[in-house]
């Protein structure tokens, strides 16, 4: 039985969901801050346009995930994983992952939520290595969200008019085997038909990148000391069996 979004943007089942995944940022147990597969060994990304330097435990501060300065060409940028956890939770088709944001119109901020795949098999990565883009944000466009999906890529989507800068909003994914659905305040926005597949799974990022300039998107001002956004009540729903397998 497939879960459905209602009007309020909380899927429901007569058999489920059950939430499969509720832990705040601060649990280590199911949270790793500062490192990821996703970046280099290193912890800096200057190839993907960052001035981002990920270093070992520096994650958000209660719901506040703050990037400092540390010269000119680089910034320590909070990120949480849930990859390499004693949890070690895992997204799977048909989930759903729902978290509330707000987002600063700050110039060079750069946060996102967004997916990492492990290999489905020894030394056999996952197209696109599992990265779905619940969103990127970039203050040049301050009502703006880049939703994507790298592992069954089409075109990402670049839809206005979705987000107000420093207004809460309630961000609803669903992972689809055939497609990705993506719900704002529980209004649907986009849907990519083309999904994630049958056999994906991925573990969860949550960060704020610093944008070195590229791409149209402009770096911090240098009167700019530090850059920072909110995420709170981020869960994951997944459809439970009915009772007695009927």
């Amino acid at each position: 039985m497939t879960a459905v979004i209602p009007p309020n943007g909380s899927p429901t089942d007569p058999a489920g969901p059950a939430v499969v995944f509720d832990a705040p940022f601060s649990d280590s147990s199911q949270w790793a801050a500062g490192a990821s597969s996703a970046y280099p060994p290193d912890g800096r990304n200057s190839g993907d346009n960052k001035l981002d330097h990920l270093v070992p435990g520096f994650g958000p501060d209660g719901d506040e995930f703050a990037a400092v300065r540390e010269n000119p060409f680089s910034w320590r940028t909070p990120l949480v994983t849930t990859e390499n956890t004693r949890g070690n939770f895992e997204l799977l088709p048909e989930d759903v992952l729902e978290a509330q944001c707000l987002l600063s119109a700050t110039q060079g901020a750069w946060p996102a939520i967004w997916t990492w795949g492990r290999d489905v098999a020894p030394g056999r990565p996952q197209r696109g290595h599992g990265e779905v883009d619940l969103f990127e944000y970039h203050p040049d466009h301050p009502q703006m969200l880049e939703l994507s999906n790298h592992v069954n890529p089409g075109n990402p989507a670049y839809l206005d008019n979705l987000v107000t800068p420093d207004t809460w909003f309630t961000l609803t994914c669903r992972f689809g085997a055939g497609s990705v659905d993506w719900s704002i305040d529980g209004r649907a926005v986009h849907s990519d038909a083309r999904g994630v597949g049958a056999a994906w799974r991925a573990w969860i990022i949550v960060n704020l990148s610093v944008s070195a300039g590229q791409w149209g998107h402009l770096r911090p001002r240098p009167d700019i000391r530090r850059i920072s956004w909110h995420c709170r009540n981020l869960r994951v729903l997944r459809n439970t069996p009915p009772p007695n397998g009927s």
